[in-house]
């Protein structure tokens, strides 16, 4: 009788392990009931398979299809996209596993898992995820050879799927170092309705502590020189201009060209590297020259905004001035933000007091931080809550707040005070990763301030929060209000974590640039390295068609079958340590001496060895050619050329 029907749960097992891996890698962006829905079925089709339980037929299958389909199409509405077609092939493939007879269906459900994988490498590329990936390739590779072969243990098929693994290496290696990279759609796949984080394009006086205990680093800056000093670091967001007497909101977009800057010092250059936020801000110093080049725009209030949200990372070139003074705008322009906050009758009233005091707007400005600076104001992440006329309570009764409070505050006594004001979020200063060269900053970095028209200076930069809290422009949050957090972010913030976390932020960054964002310029930039002279993607496709070749032929000379020698056996490697001790002694067994001819010259050249040594090889020869030997004799031969080659001369063979 046949062993292969017995066999068969083996190779169900093994696919139904590769389809799982695949499931688990996508269990923490799917939702979480087709992630359900699929583990149920393979446990559901394992247990038919030992237990001989019901399972659907052609038409119960169907309609199951059918309904998956129609969920999946409800929550997403669409069938389109990463998410949703990830989410539909898990499903379906699952309806699969339980319809598995034979050997071709368990190769369907391991391909099944390495779409998943493939998903799941488009969906997230950071070096932290690569340990999994390479896990279910091998699972995946494994699988393949138990299904073709079953009566394969564990460990041997997963040695065999990670043989033909290695054996990829070089030719995965040509492919991602030669085959041309040319922008295209495939990577531009709908990702659905992945999570939003960053600035948004309001603010109320609290939504920016939302953000502060989020240690996700926001960009990567590499300045193409020196850094210039933390407190300098206003990296610039979303512009905000209309207030209701609570809440900033950008406002509806305005096709307007923003007037050329006058610099007033050296441009700072720098490189920055987003990391995706769903959203549609890019990031820079005050004030940026001009709109890196790409999908993005610079907008007459000096933001710069993508055309498409920030889906995935991305990097690019800035020029920005430090100190410059703009142009005055229309005055149309002017007056949109000069708008009063509604209601606050105390802000209106010191408002007019300061302006009766004032002999121009920039005396008025220094007049209002005196105010702020001398009026007992503290800076704290959990203020008081504040009435419909907020910025007169934080003005006037808790004295207590964040940077968005005194930012959205500020500008309203200065609108209030008819100077034009708007208030501006972003992020301030960063941590400088001394591993990687490079400035991290964060989203607990998140910051917002005010600027204000000054006639001949033009748009200004007033920071009411440094004036409050000075030290905010030398120290981060977590520094500065350690206790306001939470112990984990205390925690993330020690000495030592911050430490391990520049050294894993940095492997992390080498991976994005020199890996994930490794592109056609890439390419193009390796073979100059390499001696090719302006190459194009002709040289490209030699490089990539030498190095296949070169594969082909290694691994053609890799898997030839190549004579091997025999193993020898215990009792062989025990004589084999006997001549090597020999050997050491002075005695080298010629290559067609046999032990009794040794014997015969050891007694000759060696005669004090002869008294041990000649035993032994008698021995040796009578367990060899004899008979035949026990497994007791062996041993003990093999203990007493243990003795001799430690020295001991004088042990007797029994």
């Amino acid at each position: 009788m046949s062993a292969a029907p017995d066999l068969r749960p083996r190779a169900l097992a093994w696919s139904a392990a590769a389809f799982t891996g695949g499931v688990l890698l996508q269990a923490d962006r799917l939702p979480l009931w087709a992630t359900a829905v699929s583990l149920l079925a393979v446990a559901w089709r394992l247990a038919a398979e030992r237990r001989r339980l019901w399972l659907p037929g052609t038409l119960q299958r169907a309609l199951l299809a059918l309904a998956l389909a129609a969920v999946v199409l409800a929550r997403f509405h669409t069938l389109n996209g990463l998410a949703a077609g990830t989410t539909l092939l898990m499903l379906m493939a699952a309806l699969k596993l339980l319809e598995t007879r034979g050997t071709r269906d368990e190769r369907i459900l391991v391909g099944a898992g390495l779409f998943l994988l493939l998903a799941a490498c488009l969906d997230r590329q950071d070096l932290l995820r690569v340990p999994l990936y390479v896990a279910q390739t091998l699972l995946c590779c494994g699988a393949l050879a138990g299904i073709a072969a079953p009566q394969l243990e564990l460990l041997r098929a997963l040695r065999l799927g990670g043989r033909a693994l290695l054996l990829a290496v070089p030719l995965a290696l040509v492919l991602f170092l030669f085959f041309p990279r040319f922008a295209g759609g495939f990577w531009a796949i709908p990702r659905g309705d992945a999570a939003s984080t960053g600035l948004g394009d309001s603010m109320d006086p609290g939504s920016i502590m939302q953000l502060i205990a989020n240690y996700d680093p926001a960009f990567r800056v590499r300045f193409h020189g020196a850094p210039p000093p933390r407190e300098t670091l206003y990296w610039r967001g979303p512009v905000l201009h209309e207030f209701d007497g609570h809440a900033w909101r950008r406002g509806p977009e305005r096709l307007r060209l923003r007037a050329p800057l006058e610099p007033l010092g050296a441009p700072v250059r720098y490189q920055v590297t987003l990391e995706p936020s769903q959203r549609r801000w890019w990031f820079a110093l005050e004030r940026p020259e001009r709109a890196p080049a790409g999908r993005v725009f610079l907008t007459y209030d000096d933001q710069l905004v993508g055309t498409e949200p920030v889906a995935e990372p991305l990097s690019y070139e800035a020029v920005s001035y430090l100190r410059s003074r703009s142009p005055a705008p229309p005055p149309a322009q002017l007056r949109e933000d000069l708008t009063p906050p509604p209601g606050n009758p105390r802000t209106r009233a010191l408002a007019a007091t300061l302006r009766e005091r004032a002999p121009n707007d920039a005396a008025l400005v220094a007049a209002a931080l005196d105010y702020l600076r001398s009026g007992g104001f503290s800076y704290s992440l959990t203020p008081a809550p504040l009435s419909a006329d907020a910025v007169d309570d934080l003005l006037f009764r808790t004295h207590e707040g964040f940077c968005g409070h005194y930012a959205s505050a500020f500008v309203a006594l200065m609108r209030a005070a008819q100077i034009p004001a708007r208030v501006v979020t972003g992020y301030l200063g960063g941590e400088w990763n001394p591993i990687g060269s490079y400035l991290v900053v964060r989203q607990s970095d998140a910051h917002a301030w005010a600027e204000v028209w000054l006639a001949g200076s033009g748009w200004t930069r007033v920071d009411p929060t440094a004036v409050v809290a000075p030290e905010r422009l030398h120290r981060g949050v977590l520094d500065l209000l350690p206790d306001a957090f939470p112990t984990r972010e205390r925690l993330l913030h020690s000495p030592w974590l911050r430490a391990l976390f520049a050294g894993w932020d940095a492997a992390n960054s080498w991976w994005g640039t020199h890996v994930v964002k490794f592109s056609y310029e890439g390419q193009l930039d390796l073979l100059r390295r390499l001696g090719v002279r302006a190459p194009d993607a002709v040289d490209l496709g030699r490089a990539f068609i030498a190095g296949l070749l070169l594969w082909l032929l290694w691994l053609g000379l890799r898997i030839t079958p190549r004579p091997r020698g025999v193993r020898p056996d215990a009792l062989g490697r025990a004589y084999l340590r006997l001549c090597r001790a020999l050997g050491r002694a002075g005695l080298t067994r010629a290559p067609h001496e046999g032990p009794l001819a040794l014997a015969e010259r050891c007694a000759i050249e060696r005669p004090r060895l002869a008294p041990a040594v000649e035993g032994l090889l008698q021995r040796y020869a009578e367990l060899r050619f004899g008979r035949g030997a026990d497994d007791q004799a062996v041993r003990d031969f093999t203990r007493a050329v243990a003795q001799l080659s430690l020295g001991r001369w004088s042990g007797a063979f029994p």
